[in-house]
């Protein structure tokens, strides 16, 4: 059986994702400490057996961010889902995922960007943090997450607006 098909016999990793807005409308993006080159993402992470999702998106984010001084604003309607490239299968969590399934919540940042620091954290993924427009997420974030991306801010671009 090749590698293709094997992948498809591995579950997708159950998730959240965080689409977190400051007052001036920008989204939090970070840069992953343990991919070379330019790894950009929004705050995500794996959901724990028998936790709420919101409450694991809530927790993620102070594990990733140093902060979960945030107000939730929205609930993704779907499940998104997303392979890993060929060169991460096997070697992010022992090789049991194809990849991750996520439910995004998008929510407003109601602190001062002191108080994010996400090398500060426990067992920090990132090394560098920024706010970015959301028409330069897709081209700014890692490429096998734009599909996901896209349908996030398909779905929650009305609430930069409110």
């Amino acid at each position: 059986m090749g590698p293709l098909n094997s992948n498809a016999d591995r579950p997708y990793r159950p998730c959240v994702g965080i689409f977190l807005i400051n007052n001036n409308g920008k989204i939090l993006i970070a840069r992953r400490s343990d991919i070379d080159g330019d790894a950009w993402q929004m705050p995500q992470g794996g959901i724990e057996e028998g936790e709420q999702p919101s409450v694991a998106a809530l927790r993620e984010l102070k594990e990733e961010t140093g902060t979960s001084n945030v107000r939730i604003i929205g609930e993704a309607r779907q499940w998104l889902s997303y392979d890993f490239p060929a060169h991460l299968i096997g070697k992010v969590w022992g090789g049991r995922y194809r990849g991750q399934t996520q439910k995004w919540f998008a929510m407003v940042f109601c602190g001062d960007d002191s108080e994010i620091d996400p090398e500060g954290v426990l067992k920090p993924e990132f090394d560098e943090w920024k706010w970015i427009v959301v028409d330069d997420l897709i081209d700014t974030a890692v490429s096998f997450k734009r599909d996901v991306y896209r349908k996030v801010i398909e779905e929650f671009s009305p609430l930069l607006t409110d």
